[in-house]
């Protein structure tokens, strides 16, 4: 090797050290992990090496429950975001006079604190003795009944989970949009204009395709941050969320370690590399659509 390349090594060691201590390692440590059957942290000891915490992780009714409730989730929150960040930022990018100002009132939610954010929308959803919350009163005032959004019925708490995730993501996504929007060249539009192209031939025709990789980033990463989800959930069900049906992948890995059912790091850890298996299939069928779809 000569010095050239030595000195190259060198450069990127720590980085290399850093990456194998905190990545590397917990990988393959999560992945022995799942694999040793009853073991017991105490004492570093197991009685078997087998596939049956998987077994046990896939038939319990928690972690089903938060697989759905994530499925859910991600379904639903990720294409609404984008959607609607796309149509605020078009709009924004039309606007010329306070087009700055309204960047920074939408964007204020991204830097505000989610788990105060999570306790604002409690206030406005949650029933209690004193009052039914903003939101009921709203209902009301139009002649419907209210609804416990937070200790009620699944799908009403499932409608407040997708609400407050879209309002937490979603000052992003106008964000990278709107900077993607005012890259496109201006002589696009101006010969579409030339040939008399209407508005909605040149947003689907040029728009569309010249931010297509902003959009490909923003549903990427929207995908797997929707999978990671957890800390929304507390903030607005508390910690408890086998009990009020709302846990997440995520929040089972952690119960499994430090919850109520804490102790099991085999069960968790299974978990864990399940979805990471989830994360990484979806992500590769994202690799592939944009194959197609995506113009660079």
């Amino acid at each position: 090797m000569d010095k050239r390349k030595l000195k190259g090594w060198l450069y990127l060691l720590p980085a290399l050290l850093f990456l194998s201590v905190f990545m590397v390692y917990p990988l393959v440590d999560v992945l022995v992990y799942s694999f040793e059957e009853g073991y017991n942290f105490a004492s570093q000891s197991f009685f078997g090496v087998g596939w049956y915490n998987y077994s046990y992780v896939l038939h319990d009714p928690y972690f089903l429950q938060a697989v759905k409730n994530t499925f859910i989730i991600v379904l639903i929150t990720v294409p609404l975001s984008t959607i609607i960040a796309l149509v605020i930022s078009t709009l924004l990018a039309s606007i010329k006079g306070l087009r700055d100002l309204f960047q920074t009132i939408y964007f204020l939610p991204y830097v505000t604190n989610t788990l105060a954010v999570g306790l604002v929308f409690m206030i406005l959803f949650k029933k209690n003795a004193y009052t039914d919350g903003l939101v009921n009163l709203i209902i009301n005032r139009f002649g419907g009944s209210s609804i416990d959004f937070i200790d009620g019925p699944y799908w009403a708490k499932m409608f407040v989970m997708c609400f407050y995730t879209i309002w937490v993501v979603m000052p992003f996504k106008i964000l990278i949009l709107t900077s993607a929007l005012a890259s496109v060249k201006q002589d696009y539009y101006k010969a579409a204009k030339v040939d008399g192209t209407g508005k909605l031939r040149i947003f689907f025709r040029i728009t569309l395709p010249m931010i297509s990789p902003m959009i490909f980033y923003l549903v990427i990463t929207g995908f797997i941050g929707a999978f990671k989800a957890y800390s929304d959930e507390v903030a607005i069900f508390g910690t408890d969320l086998n009990a009020a049906g709302m846990n997440t992948i995520v929040g089972y890995v952690y119960d499994m370690l430090y919850g109520n059912s804490g102790g099991y790091p085999s069960y968790a850890s299974a978990a864990a590399l399940i979805l990471f298996s989830l994360v990484f299939t979806i992500t590769c069928i994202n690799l592939l659509i944009s194959k197609k779809n995506v113009h660079y």
